[in-house]
């Protein structure tokens, strides 16, 4: 396992079909600066198209795990480069990835942090972290999906609660409230993120990006539409080669071979 030097404090690693993106800038507290945004794109689009990364997992450090923009960078904007620049391109490039994602949030997961730990399909949270949306005490609101994301995973009275007062949640009370999907303890958060991505890795990849895609259509479409959506996707996963190797082990009594195909 060779870390990739990277273009921005974005380190990059890769075993077992999972790639590992570590945010390390202690200075920023790990800010989503433009320069991170682009490798964090760089590196997705990477997995989105290498058929040996099934599985991504985004951490930061023990203490941070990410904070939003660089504020002193956005003293720099106006409203136009605001609302169609590059940063609005980048945000939109990542709520594209279609390889399975795993946050790994340990520390104070703030701002856009939390907005990119919402974009992830699974979050592992240490119970030492702190989910949060502070944007109002700057005068600003979330910029980056925080204000629809929010009330659809935790509901409109605490998501409510956290936009208007800047009212952190822990890991226990993220879990309760359906923000995270499980919590480890400080010395284990990140072993049991590998763990997770490792076995979402192990699965057939065509089922798992299509169980991704049918999942998020569930929070666009109509039920109805939903599950015509889901009926062919499933179609789809019938026609791949891992669904005939699944079923034929299955009748075998024996471990499947995936192919990935």
């Amino acid at each position: 396992m060779e870390p990739t030097p990277p273009a921005a404090p974005l380190r990059t690693e890769r075993a077992d079909g999972v790639m590992t993106l570590t945010i390390d800038d202690a200075d920023t507290r790990n800010a989503l600066t433009d320069a991170v945004l682009a490798e964090l794109v760089a590196r997705m689009t990477e997995a989105d198209a290498t058929d040996e990364i099934r599985a991504v997992v985004l951490e930061g450090s023990d203490a941070v795990f990410a904070s939003g923009a660089d504020i002193r960078a956005l003293l720099d904007r106006d409203a136009l480069g605001i609302y169609g620049g590059d940063r609005a391109r980048l945000w939109a490039a990542l709520r594209r990835t279609r390889t399975p994602t795993v946050a790994a949030v340990s520390g104070l997961c703030l701002g856009g942090g939390c907005e990119l730990a919402m974009m992830s399909d699974v979050v592992v949270a240490s119970e030492t972290a702190r989910f949060g949306l502070p944007e109002t005490q700057l005068g600003l609101i979330p910029g980056a999906g925080g204000t629809q994301m929010l009330p659809r995973a935790i509901g409109k009275a605490k998501a409510m609660d956290m936009v208007l007062t800047g009212r952190l949640l822990d890991a226990a009370e993220a879990e309760r409230a359906g923000l995270v999907s499980r919590v480890a303890a400080p010395d284990a958060w990140r072993a049991l993120a590998g763990k997770v991505a490792r076995r979402i890795a192990s699965r057939p990849a065509v089922a798992e990006r299509l169980g991704k895609e049918a999942v998020l259509a569930a929070f666009e479409t109509p039920l109805q539409a939903g599950i015509d959506g889901e009926r062919r996707a499933f179609a789809m996963t019938f026609a791949s080669s891992d669904a005939r190797e699944g079923l034929t082990a299955f009748v075998e009594k024996r471990d499947p071979s995936w192919s990935h195909r």
